[in-house]
C-alpha cells in the first residue's frame, strides 16, 4: 500500500470544483441490468455485509480510496469526459452493482446486476463553482455507499495554473494497485487528448468478474483436509484459535470510536540501506527483516515467544490483472518463533513463513470459517477487535513501477481516505527513495494512540539498531527486554 493520507489533511488553496457522475440516462440503464450469475468476490461481499451492519449501528465505516495529482494549465472538460468515460467502460468492475435478495430460508443472498454494454455507462460533467478544502473535502465524502452503483466519483479542483485531479472509489472495486491503472490510463490518455494527439490504445484489460468466478470455482472445491485449509487452522489453532491481537491496550471495544492515523518516518535513506544489507546478510529479503523486527517489538512488550500477524498480498496473476481495477487482495498468515533468537535468526524465521504460506492468501478467511462452522465442535472462531495487519511495500519495485512512481510523486500524488469507525490495527511499510516510513491506522481514542506510539517507537528503535549493526542479542525471557 502506498502511504494514506486522512482526508481531513488535505488542504490546499481553494479552485473551481467539476465533478463527474452518471447521466439519468446511464442510471437508468443501469438499474435495469439483469442478474448476473457471476458471484461477488469474498472480498466484495464481507465488504457490503461490513457496511451494512455498521450502517445497522449508526456508525461510518472507512471505505473509500481517494487518489489525487496535480496537471499543470487549465482542465479541458471535454477531453477528461472521454478519459473517464473509456476507463469505466474499460474496467469491468465498474459494470455491475449488488442487491441482497432473501432466498426461500430467509437467508439474505448477495446477487450481481451487470449491464449488457458498457457503452450505456456515460458520465458527465458538473461545475460547482468555487470551493475551498472543507466544501470539497464533504463534496468528495458524499460518494454513495457500495449498496449503490455509482459509488465512485471523479472531480478536478481548478486553480491559476494548474488543476487537481482526484478519484473518489468505493473499496468494493478497487485495492492499494488502482493508482496504477488510474494514473497510466488517466492521466497519460488526458495528455494525449488535451495535446491534440489520438487516444492512446491500451492493451485488453483483465476482467475482474472472470477472477470472481475462478475465485468462488476454487473456493468450492475447498474442504477442511485441503492443505491451504490446514495452514490456515494451524495458524489459527496455535493462536488459541482465533486471530491475533494487537499486544498493547486498544481501549473498551465496546465504545465506538473513528480512526485515525499516524506516519513516522522510520529510517533515512542511508538507514535503510544498511538494514536491507544486514536483511541480505541474514539471508533474506527486505520483507523479512520488517516481518522481524515488529516480532522483536511484539517479544519486548509481550515476553511472548512466538508472533503471529497477518499480511496482504495482491492475487493478481497476470501481467493483464496488473493493470487491471477490482479488489484483488489475499491475506497470509505468519507464524514467527522469537525466543531466543537473534535478528538474523528471526528474519529468516519469517521469511520461510512469508514465503511458505503464500498459497493461503487465495484462501479467504470467511471460506475457512463457513467450513469451520459445518463442524460439530468448531475449533476456531472469528475474529475479534484488535487484530493487527502488517503490510510492506517497496514503491521501486514490481508491481509498481518506478518511472510511474516518480512521475506520481512529482505530480504531488497522494491517496486519501475517510476515516470511518475503527476497532483494528493496520500497519503499512513503505520503502521510497527517501527513506522507509510506516502508517498505521488505529482507533482514534487515548489509548490506543498511546499504545500504538510506543509500539512503533519501539520499532523504529529496532530498525535504526539493525541498521547501526547492533542486532546480535536477544534475550530468552519472558519479560520486555532492553535489547535487540
Amino acid at each position: 500500500m502506498v502511504a494514506l493520507t486522512a482526508i481531513h489533511d488535505w488542504v490546499d488553496a481553494p479552485g473551481k470544483v467539476v465533478s463527474w457522475s452518471p447521466s439519468p440516462a446511464c442510471l437508468k440503464k443501469v438499474q435495469d441490468a439483469p442478474v448476473s450469475d457471476v458471484p461477488a468476490s469474498y472480498q466484495q461481499g464481507q465488504h457490503i455485509r461490513s457496511y451494512r451492519n455498521h450502517t445497522a449501528n449508526g456508525l461510518e465505516m472507512a471505505r473509500l480510496l481517494i487518489p489525487a495529482w496535480n496537471m499543470p494549465g487549465k482542465c479541458d472538460v471535454r477531453a477528461m469526459t472521454f478519459v473517464i468515460n473509456a476507463y469505466l467502460r474499460r474496467h469491468d468492475t465498474f459494470h455491475s452493482w449488488f442487491e441482497f435478495v432473501s432466498d426461500d430460508s430467509g437467508t439474505d443472498r448477495l446477487v450481481r446486476h451487470t449491464v449488457d454494454n458498457p457503452n450505456d455507462i456515460q458520465f458527465v460533467a458538473t461545475k460547482h463553482g468555487e470551493m475551498n478544502s472543507a466544501q470539497w473535502k464533504k463534496h468528495v465524502l458524499d460518494t454513495p455507499s457500495p449498496l449503490e452503483w455509482d459509488c465512485f466519483r471523479f472531480g478536478v479542483i481548478q486553480r491559476d495554473d494548474h488543476f487537481t485531479f482526484y478519484v473518489s472509489v468505493d473499496h468494493l472495486h478497487a485495492d492499494a494497485m488502482l493508482m496504477m491503472a488510474l494514473f497510466v490510463e488517466m492521466h497519460m490518455n488526458y495528455e494525449a487528448l488535451a495535446g491534440g494527439g489520438a487516444p492512446l490504445r491500451l492493451p485488453e484489460a483483465g476482467s475482474y468478474q472472470d477472477y470472481c468466478a475462478r475465485q468462488h470455482e476454487y473456493t468450492e472445491q475447498l474442504t477442511m483436509d485441503s492443505s491451504d485449509v490446514r495452514g490456515w487452522l494451524d495458524f489459527l489453532e496455535s493462536n488459541g484459535g482465533t486471530m491475533p491481537t494487537f499486544p498493547l491496550p486498544l481501549g473498551d471495544p465496546s465504545v465506538h470510536c473513528s480512526g485515525d492515523l499516524l506516519t513516522v518516518q522510520l529510517m533515512d535513506e542511508h538507514e535503510t540501506d544498511r538494514f536491507e544489507s544486514a536483511c541480505t546478510s541474514a539471508g533474506v529479503r527486505f520483507i523479512g527483516g520488517v516481518f522481524a523486527a515488529a516480532a522483536l517489538a511484539h517479544r519486548q512488550v509481550t515476553g511472548d515467544d512466538d508472533y503471529y500477524v497477518i499480511t496482504p498480498t495482491t492475487t493478481r496473476s497476470t501481467p493483464a490483472e496488473f493493470m487491471t481495477t477490482g479488489w484483488f487482495t489475499g491475506v497470509v498468515p505468519l507464524s514467527v518463533p522469537v525466543a531466543a533468537r537473534n535478528f538474523a535468526e528471526v528474519a529468516r524465521a519469517a521469511q520461510e513463513s512469508f514465503d511458505s504460506g503464500m498459497p493461503l492468501a487465495n484462501v479467504p478467511i470467511e471460506r475457512v470459517y463457513e467450513l469451520a462452522d459445518t463442524e460439530e465442535t468448531p475449533r476456531i472462531r472469528p475474529a475479534g477487535p484488535g487484530v493487527p495487519m502488517l503490510s510492506y511495500l517497496d514503491v521501486g519495485l514490481p508491481p509498481l513501477n518506478p518511472v510511474i512512481m516518480s512521475q506520481w510523486y512529482a505530480r504531488g500524488g497522494h491517496i486519501y481516505t475517510d476515516l470511518g469507525a475503527a476497532n483494528q490495527v493496520g500497519m503499512w511499510v513503505n520503502r521510497r527513495a527517501t527513506g522507509t516510513i510506516i502508517t498505521v491506522a488505529y482507533p482514534d481514542n487515548p489509548i490506543a494512540r498511546e499504545s500504538v506510539a510506543e509500539f512503533v517507537e519501539l520499532m523504529k528503535c529496532i530498525y535504526l539498531r539493525v541498521a547501526d549493526g547492533r542486532s546480535e542479542l536477544v534475550s530468552s525471557s519472558r519479560v520486555p527486554i532492553a535489547t535487540v
